[in-house]
């Protein structure tokens, strides 16, 4: 089997090139708008681990011609795509560039694949609900995106799902890695840094350790993809304030105080769902997946950002 991985140097691109030593059966291909480094995208200190990865090569998945020529010319069977534009508050700026990222791009990867007789593997957001739930989202819930961001993802899903009906959509939240920028290194460095931080603690949801997704999605493939729309989180409810207090717990940070704040007192441009757990029963049903909790995942990771 052929897997090509897209945004290969993003935070899960990153998490599947580790899969792939653990999955030397299958051949593996990596691609990024530009080509990086076996360290990560922000430049991290690799292990043994990360210089036995394969290396990433450029594609442009915005360029329609491009990607067929490479789907084609390298008989792909599976593509993981992990390619986005995330940068929620920009987006309300900038949507004609995140719907190319987020919809247009996942629609050729569909149409490229299918034409060969391959299935798709798309990553998709909990931003496509508004957040105004009080029990966890099942995939069958309406979608009602707040946001550009979350909009163009919805708009993404639609076009895959039209160029290729066997594909598998999986929805996931507030995701971060030992690699790139995320949520749980910015509250490390911020900790060690300040001696008060203020955080939201009226947006709930649950975090995703992206090196679980990557497990989940191989699972996934070694079990046959099935097609159709899947939640995907770690287990647990949490906000952000919550959160943020267990980040400075595992670390050992004890001279920051953390002080919760309303939504309404830190404004940003792009709305965020109030709340957003996802139901992952769908998912573990169809795969015998085991999904940690939070707090098993954020001590790894935490464990492996400190050595």
């Amino acid at each position: 089997m052929n897997i090509l991985v897209t945004g290969a140097c993003g935070q899960l691109g990153n998490e599947m090139q580790l899969q792939a030593i653990r999955y030397p059966q299958y051949k593996w291909l990596f691609t990024d708008v530009v080509a990086c480094s076996g360290t990560g995208s922000s430049g991290e200190a690799g292990t043994e681990a990360d210089a036995a990865r394969p290396a990433v090569t450029p594609l442009d998945i915005t360029d329609r011609d491009a990607v067929n020529r490479f789907v084609r010319e390298n008989d792909v069977d599976v593509i993981v795509n992990c390619a986005a534009y995330t940068a929620v508050d920009r987006a309300e700026g900038d949507r004609e560039k995140a719907f190319l990222l987020n919809a247009t791009a996942p629609g050729y990867l569909a149409e490229a694949v299918n034409a060969c007789g391959g299935k798709l593997i798309q990553i998709s957001t909990d931003y496509v609900f508004d957040g105004t739930n009080h029990t966890p989202y099942t995939e069958e819930e309406p979608t009602c995106p707040a946001s550009v961001y979350g909009s163009t993802k919805l708009a993404g899903e639609e076009a895959v799902r039209a160029a290729n009906p066997t594909a598998l959509i999986i929805r996931t939240a507030w995701l971060y890695s030992r690699f790139g920028n995320n949520f749980v290194k910015t509250m490390l460095r911020l900790g060690r840094e300040k001696s008060s931080l203020g955080v939201i603690f009226d947006q709930i949801g649950t975090p995703t350790y992206a090196r679980d997704l990557a497990a989940a999605i191989m699972c996934a493939i070694d079990k046959g993809i099935q097609p159709g729309i899947y939640h995907f989180s770690n287990e647990g409810v949490i906000s952000w304030f919550d959160f943020t207090k267990a980040i400075h717990r595992i670390a050992g940070i004890t001279t920051c105080d953390v002080r919760p704040l309303h939504t309404s007192e830190y404004p940003t441009p792009a709305a965020r769902p109030h709340y957003s757990v996802l139901d992952k029963s769908k998912f573990k049903q169809a795969y015998g997946f085991h999904i940690p909790y939070w707090e098993e995942s954020l001590r790894q990771c935490i464990s492996e950002l400190e050595s």
